[in-house]
């Protein structure tokens, strides 16, 4: 990178991140009725990507202490959103995952967050802009994996 284009990336940083946190607000105001903490929803989030795992696994990957995960899990558990069984290589762990009612608010709450977000590309945006946005998004992809 040159000294000339180290001031442009950094402003373009700066608007992006401030832009793109905005989008998320929007994005999860979509999916109404969540009486979710941040950390709940964080450990259901890795559950959906990672699959099943143990407290003492999911705490690792959210790196907090193993006490502090067993009271979300006790939370979601008790709101019906995992459910535990025995570790069939080691009985005295259990295995949590998602149970059927929480894979089904992940499918309501993207299909919402997808229709707004459709819709309103739709009305603000014309076709080239749309493909602007295609290109944009091509273009994030990549910088996640820097």
């Amino acid at each position: 990178m040159t000294e000339n284009t180290r001031p442009a990336a950094a402003t373009v940083a700066g608007d992006l991140r401030v832009v793109l946190a905005q989008l998320v607000r929007r994005l999860r105001e979509q999916a109404t009725g969540s009486d979710l903490t941040k950390s709940q929803s964080a450990v259901l989030g890795r559950l959906e990507r990672d699959g099943a795992g143990t407290t003492t696994e999911l705490a690792r990957a959210e790196g907090i202490r193993q006490q502090s995960m067993a009271a979300i899990v006790a939370a979601l558990d008790g709101a019906g959103l995992v459910s535990g069984s025995p570790d069939p290589k080691d009985g005295r762990k259990t295995i949590l995952d998602l149970t059927e009612k929480a894979r089904e608010e992940f499918r309501t709450g993207r299909l919402a967050k997808e229709d707004w977000l459709t819709q309103a590309m739709s009305s603000e945006l014309s076709p080239a802009e749309i493909e602007q946005l295609r290109v944009a998004v091509e273009l994030i992809r990549r910088l996640t994996k820097a």
